[in-house]
């Protein structure tokens, strides 16, 4: 277990870390949407007259794009960071636990590579992006759970 998450109502671990972390980079990705679409509407708002732009007042669309801008900005920090240290830890073959306690390695050190697809799958291919395709464990290297 790497931690629990109140977002997806469940802990977080091997079997489920690549869910958790399609999850972190897709929300980082809506939320960066939603400011670049907030920026052009401000912008096409700016350009034009307010009363084509939108159905409430000028002073209101100003306030709820600010509200926008700055409720996408929050998300797309912080599960951009989320995403980051999941990445890291995969990487590093450490759960943020192991991180914090600072224990010592009980394993073999793997290749960050390998650790890449012993979360997502073997081999690399898009379905690395899809969160309805289930990764591969059967064909996991030997070496992976040398005790």
């Amino acid at each position: 277990m790497d931690h629990h998450c109140p977002w997806v109502n469940n802990c977080v671990g091997e079997n489920n870390q690549k869910y958790f972390v399609l999850f972190t980079m897709y929300i980082a990705l809506i939320s960066l949407h939603a400011l670049i679409m907030v920026c052009f509407h401000f912008l096409y708002c700016f350009e034009e007259e307010w009363t084509k732009c939108s159905s409430f007042s000028p002073p209101s669309t100003v306030i709820l794009l600010i509200l926008l801008c700055f409720e996408g900005l929050l998300f797309l920090i912080f599960t951009a960071v989320m995403f980051g240290t999941q990445v890291h830890s995969i990487c590093s073959d450490e759960t943020g636990i192991e991180q914090l306690k600072k224990e010592e390695r009980r394993w073999a050190k793997k290749t960050k590579w390998m650790n890449m697809k012993a979360v997502f799958g073997h081999p690399f291919s898009i379905e690395w992006l899809s969160p309805f395709a289930t990764p591969d464990q059967g064909k996991v290297d030997p070496y992976q759970y040398v005790v």
